[in-house]
């Protein structure tokens, strides 16, 4: 009978082999979750570059209504000492099915006479008052077009918390994309002599930009 055999320690060779499909895997993956958000954010780079060159022409909606007397009655009753505050809920969803706007998570902003809702959005901006006295509601709604819409997702204004952890994530997977590049390089670069001075070249370039030509 033959003794049981030990199994023999990963080699170095083996264990280089691990490592770079890990690395690849890592890359392909994060490279395929940030794709989209690459283009869309190299698109949106290029315009925003251009904005001066890039002109929008915003359209501008007005509408008005009347605030039914119980909700003005409950208006009314929930003025708040500070001077900004939300809407009462019945009063948001009032709002909300009145004008294209979202009024329950916004703040309003209360003086002695009128409400003022500001309802901010990517590519435009919006409005709506309420007249205390009168309960005679108007909202102005600007669109600057697709453009500016895709820009201020780049910037992330006026976008939300769910935009915003977006925005994280794209960053981590974008991160991960990149050192796991990086590492690649660095294990091919033997066989590919020009890798280095392509990446010195990468830093180089805009190192030179920003202390020659930016004061």
């Amino acid at each position: 009978m033959h003794a049981p055999t030990t199994p023999r320690p990963a080699t170095k060779k083996s264990r280089k082999a691990f490592w770079l499909k890990q690395l690849h895997m890592w890359h392909w993956m994060s490279s395929a979750v940030s794709l989209i958000g690459l283009l869309l954010f190299a698109i949106t780079g290029f315009t925003l570059n251009h904005a001066a060159d890039i002109e929008g022409s915003p359209v501008v909606i007005q509408k008005s209504a009347q605030v039914p007397p119980a909700l003005l009655a409950r208006l009314k009753a929930a003025v708040p000492d500070a001077e900004k505050a939300p809407l009462p809920p019945a009063v948001a969803e009032w709002v909300e099915q009145s004008f294209p706007v979202k009024a329950a998570a916004s703040e309003a902003e209360w003086s002695e006479g009128e409400v003022y809702l500001p309802a901010p959005r990517p590519g435009g901006d919006a409005w709506v008052a309420i007249d205390l006295a009168t309960g005679a509601a108007s909202s102005e709604v600007t669109s600057r077009g697709w453009i500016s819409y895709l820009n201020d997702l780049h910037k992330g204004r006026n976008s939300g918390g769910e935009w915003s952890l977006f925005i994280d994530i794209f960053a981590f997977a974008c991160l991960v994309f990149a050192i796991t590049g990086l590492v690649l390089l660095w294990l091919h670069s033997a066989k590919r002599k020009s890798t280095w001075p392509l990446v010195g070249l990468g830093l180089a370039i805009p190192a030179a930009i920003a202390v020659i030509f930016i004061h």
